[in-house]
């Protein structure tokens, strides 16, 4: 199997980009909407730019902590995130909101940040003893996630609408 390096998965949310903006950047939220992160803390809510957090995520009997920093924080249009483990990079995350209709279309991208060279020869063999995924099935895992991640978002527009 051939690494995959980015992809990014959308759905349409029957809520205003506002709303949908506000619910993402509320980073609490991933914890009952990722199937991998478990809770997030924020180190001082809100998040906005530059804000750091700690995520704690789990598969399986696989449990890993990593540190993230917010990198744009653009309200009703994106939200991206940096994510480490042990300083090292480890992916970026985002979201895009764009209006379509009377709901948003909501598009997350993940782009693989364990580039070559020794760091990321480091990052991809903590990916497998952490997370228990190797570099080449990541975004296969990455992508049922994001599906995941997004129906639950949808979800919730659905449950306060």
């Amino acid at each position: 199997m051939e690494r995959q390096w980015s992809l990014e998965e959308s759905v349409k949310v029957d809520a205003p980009p506002s709303v949908v903006y506000g619910w993402v950047s509320d980073l609490r939220n991933m914890g009952r909407w990722s199937p991998e992160c478990r809770s997030v803390w924020v180190l001082r809510p809100p998040a906005r730019a530059g804000s750091r957090f700690v995520g704690f995520n789990r598969r399986g009997l696989f449990v890993w902590p990593t540190v993230g920093r917010v990198t744009r924080a653009r309200a009703d249009s994106e939200f991206v995130f940096d994510i480490s483990a042990l300083g090292l990079p480890i992916a970026r995350w985002g979201y895009r909101f764009e209006p379509e209709g009377s709901g948003t279309r909501v598009t997350e991208f993940w782009e693989d940040l364990r580039t070559e060279g020794y760091r990321g020869r480091i990052a991809v063999f903590l990916g497998v003893l952490f997370a228990g995924t190797d570099a080449a099935r990541r975004a296969e895992v990455n992508r049922a996630g994001m599906r995941t991640t997004l129906e639950r978002i949808a979800r919730t527009a659905t449950a306060a609408g």
